[in-house]
This record gives structure tokens, C-alpha cells and sequence, in this order.
């Protein structure tokens, strides 16, 4: 899979959670509830 989830001192201030993309290093910040959403559709090549 090439993306890292992270989870850091902003996730229990407003659930969010950081990806990152192994190959092309693009990071985004993404609400823990619509993480599988995000990353069903990055595998898919949408994002």
C-alpha cells in the first residue's frame, strides 16, 4: 500500500488524520471519519 497513515497530537483535537503518499510525498489531512472513503478512492486512482 503505499500510504502512511499518521496519527498525531491534531487527532484528538479534531480527528483528523494525516496521509501521505509514498511516492509522490503529497500529504493531506483527512476527517478519521472519511478515511476509508479517501483511501478507497486513492487505490482507485481518484485522488
Amino acid at each position: 500500500c503505499p500510504f502512511a497513515v499518521t496519527v498525531d497530537y491534531n487527532t484528538l483535537k479534531d480527528n483528523t488524520v494525516t496521509i501521505r503518499n509514498r511516492d509522490s510525498t503529497k500529504q493531506v489531512r483527512v476527517h478519521e471519519k472519511d478515511l476509508r472513503v479517501f483511501l478507497e478512492a486513492a487505490l482507485r486512482g481518484l485522488e
